[in-house]
């Protein structure tokens, strides 16, 4: 797995989000922000989260997508609960996945940052094909990127977030990148 020119990694499926814009100049891509989401709440496998990050959402779909009217939000990856890791924007455009956030004193941190959605929970353990592809993922950003930092949204937006939870293996993850 590598980035390609087209600052997307190959061999994955791609869905365009419209939800990104150019990072400011001279940014550099320092930090991953490690996320969790599913849509509806607590569901697996549907296209709840494709269809939110492409702004395709129906509100009439499930009760709680009519809280989401409106949001624009992105990730540059979503990887599901079966290994599979789709992008919906390119590594070098900024997506939308932080929002008010800070880090180390920078704040903005979607300036600078690259964010990965795993499908899941707070409640929910993630699957081994999730942390495979999250290792595999990460090592291959650290090759094109200069990552210094990898942390949950919870660290960049303490106390606005919770994700990607308790359930999530830090030292499993940190461990397998070693």
């Amino acid at each position: 797995m590598q980035v390609d020119a087209a600052d997307c990694l190959n061999n994955i499926r791609v869905i365009s989000s419209p939800n990104c814009d150019e990072r400011p100049a001279g940014c550099e891509i320092s930090l991953l922000v490690i996320h969790n989401i599913s849509l509806p709440p607590q569901e697996f496998s549907g296209d709840g989260v494709a269809e939110f990050f492409t702004n395709r959402l129906d509100p009439e779909a499930h009760p709680f997508y009519q809280t989401l009217c409106g949001l624009k939000v992105s990730a540059h990856f979503f990887i599901r609960r079966n290994g599979e890791t789709i992008q919906f924007v390119p590594c070098e455009k900024r997506a939308w996945h932080a929002g008010e956030s800070s880090w180390q004193g920078k704040t903005r941190c979607n300036d600078f940052s690259i964010g990965v959605e795993l499908e899941g929970s707070d409640t929910a353990p993630f699957t081994d094909a999730q942390y495979g592809a999250l290792v595999a993922l990460t090592r291959a950003l650290r090759k094109t990127y200069p990552i210094n930092d990898i942390v949950g949204h919870s660290d960049i937006a303490p106390g606005r977030k919770t994700d990607p939870g308790p359930c999530f293996d830090w030292d499993r993850y940190r461990t397998a990148l070693e």
